[in-house]
Parts: structure tokens; C-alpha cells; sequence
């Protein structure tokens, strides 16, 4: 075993982030085909928000480790591994255990950073970035002068959304609250207030024979009028429930719903598509294909950060012993860009 300090962060259960808990132990020796990665900065996800809730569709049994992806230098590698990984940087997604001082993965998980980016930086595109760049490029498969609709333009995934797509040439219409309108702007995105404003109709105006992609975060009523704004032989893609964050009931319930409409809609004849997206998908049945295409566009996404194609804001960087103080930040909506953690 490794004399190393290892420190984690557990959710014990459905609590406040005051209750979270700091759990030290030793850091254990990879086993064959694994790495352990000293954690340079960890993000603060809107899934985190969610698991905290009991909300995540698919989050394991409480007590766990949260954290959903991390960057960090390989400190140690296993039987079978390329013991030149040792010191380099490499990004990992991992659903959980990421808010850990350490953490052992499968080298096959691991996906080199480029220099350049500082660990925060490149932090903020990991989960982020995949998700985005798999729904433009590899679900909606957008083109050049095409009009994409993109709901919670602010947020996380959106902000890098809206930029990946007006890289690609892609118009773009987003939803926002008003005081990301200016920053949306200097983007080249048309804002829409979602407070103030009748989504639809305003993006009818905008958009009168509809647009041609819509990524939908919020889920419930928003997935129905997503569908309806896209024009013949557009792709709707859901991937989340936001407006269910709150909601008691079935965790699954939500999903479940936007899976049938989802169904129900690709079997009408009507030239358009509609997608949930998880990016997860297809891992448990070939591994090694998930695994390729994680890397393949994650590095695109590291060289989109490099190229200055996009830029993902650092909203706060906390230790992690101040992962309560960081989750309540996020949560608040106060700030723009990623809360990430560190050591």
C-alpha cells in the first residue's frame, strides 16, 4: 500500500452540503491495467447537485464518493501499464469518485491533456466538453449556415455549446437569464430571456420555418415545445431533467417520459429526429469503442481550448475540504463558469 494521504469526499445520503463528509485513508496500489492520479482540480456538476437531491437517474447507493470527472498527474501505474504515464497530465470522466484526493482508474480511461491549459481550465471541459461536442457533432451532426436553439446558453454544457457551434459556423439562438445576454452576444448568439419572454414564440420570430437542432436540458413541458420549433429533418436532443431537480417521486420517472415521447415522435412520419443522450451509452456493451471516442473527441475538445474555438470559465476555485462551500455556490446561480475543487 501507498503511504500517501488519501482524502475523499462522501455523500452519506440525501443532505444538506453542510453534511457531506470528509473521509482519510491510504492510497491504494493500482492493480493491473490501472494508474493513480493525484487530483489537480475536480469539478462541481449540475449531476452532483442532483445525487446530493437523490435526483440522479442512475447514481449508485449512498454512502459514495461524488465527482464526476478530474484532471491530475499519473502518479503510480500497475502491472501491464506503460510506466512512462507517471507525471503526465491526463483528464478522466468517472460518474463518481472524482472528489477524492486520489483516485485509481483503468489506464484506458485516462485521456492525455494538452499543454497550455492550466488543470482548472482543462477541468472545466471534460464532462462539459464531451457532452457537448457528442450531441453537436456525433448526435445532431450540425452543418455550416444551419440555426440550433440552445437552452441554458449560461450554463455549463450551454456555454460550451453555443461556442463549439458557432466554431462550426452554426447560428445560434440561446436561453438565458438576462445577465448572461451581453456575454452571449459578443459570442454571435441571439439571447432570449427565459424569464421574461414566451420561448416559443420568440424563436418562431427568430426562426419562422423552424430551427434545425434544439438541446434541451430542462425536461418536462420544455422537451414538448423543443420538439414543436424544429423544422423538417431537424434532431431534438434532450439530455437532462433540470426542472425536475426538486421534484420527489421516482428519480427514473422523468427520463422515463422523455425515452417514450423520444419513441413516440421517431416513429411519426415526419422527417424529424428526437434523441436523449447519455453519455454513457454503448459503454457496458463495447467498452473499447466507448473508450476510443471518448478520447478521440476530448482531444478535439482540448484543441478547440488551445485554439481559443472556446473558453470555459473558472467560476470559483475551493479546496477540497470546502466541498460544501463549493456545492452550496453552485447551487446558488449566482455565479458563471465551473466551481472546481482542488487539493
Amino acid at each position: 500500500m501507498s503511504s500517501q494521504p488519501l482524502v475523499q469526499v462522501v455523500l452519506p445520503g440525501i443532505v444538506d452540503p453542510e453534511d457531506l463528509q470528509i473521509r482519510h485513508a491510504t492510497v491504494p496500489d493500482p492493480g493491473p491495467g490501472q494508474i493513480v492520479i493525484a487530483m489537480e482540480a475536480t469539478g462541481v456538476s449540475f449531476a452532483e447537485q442532483q445525487m446530493r437531491r437523490g435526483r440522479y437517474y442512475d447514481q449508485p447507493p449512498f454512502p459514495f464518493v461524488p465527482g464526476y470527472d478530474l484532471v491530475g498527474r499519473v502518479v503510480s501505474t500497475g502491472p501491464g501499464v506503460d510506466p512512462g504515464l507517471a507525471g503526465r497530465r491526463v483528464a478522466a470522466l468517472v460518474k463518481v469518485g472524482g472528489w477524492a484526493s486520489h483516485v485509481v482508474i483503468d489506464a484506458k480511461d485516462a485521456v492525455e491533456v494538452p499543454d497550455g491549459p492550466t488543470a482548472a481550465q482543462a477541468e472545466t471541459v471534460v464532462v462539459n466538453g464531451i457532452t457537448a461536442w457528442q450531441m453537436l457533432h456525433r448526435i445532431a451532426r450540425v452543418r455550416r449556415g444551419q440555426t440550433v436553439l440552445v437552452h441554458g446558453a449560461g450554463g455549463g454544457v450551454g456555454q460550451i455549446l453555443v461556442q463549439l457551434a458557432r466554431a462550426a459556423g452554426v447560428k445560434v439562438i440561446g436561453t438565458a437569464s438576462a445577465r448572461h445576454h451581453d456575454a452571449l452576444r459578443a459570442l454571435g448568439v441571439t439571447p432570449v430571456d427565459y424569464r421574461t419572454e414566451n420561448v416559443p414564440d420568440r424563436v418562431r420570430e427568430l426562426a419562422p420555418g423552424g430551427v434545425d437542432a434544439v438541446f434541451d436540458h430542462i425536461g418536462g413541458r420544455s422537451v414538448v415545445d423543443s420538439w414543436h420549433l424544429l423544422a423538417r429533418g431537424g434532431t431534438l436532443v434532450s439530455y437532462g431533467s433540470a426542472s425536475t431537480r426538486d421534484a420527489t417521486g421516482s428519480k427514473q420517472w422523468p427520463v422515463l417520459k422523455i425515452l417514450a415521447r423520444t419513441w413516440l415522435w421517431n416513429a411519426l412520419p415526419n422527417g424529424r429526429r428526437a434523441h436523449f443522450f447519455n453519455i454513457w451509452a454503448g459503454r457496458a456493451l463495447a467498452k473499447d469503442r466507448f473508450r476510443t471516442r471518448l478520447r478521440t473527441d476530448l482531444t478535439e475538445v482540448f484543441t478547440a481550448l488551445r485554439r481559443g474555438d472556446i473558453a470555459a470559465p473558472v467560476a470559483a476555485e475551493l479546496p477540497l475540504t470546502s466541498a460544501a462551500e463549493a456545492l452550496r455556490l453552485a447551487e446558488s446561480g449566482t455565479v458563471t463558469g465551473k466551481v472546481v475543487l482542488t487539493p
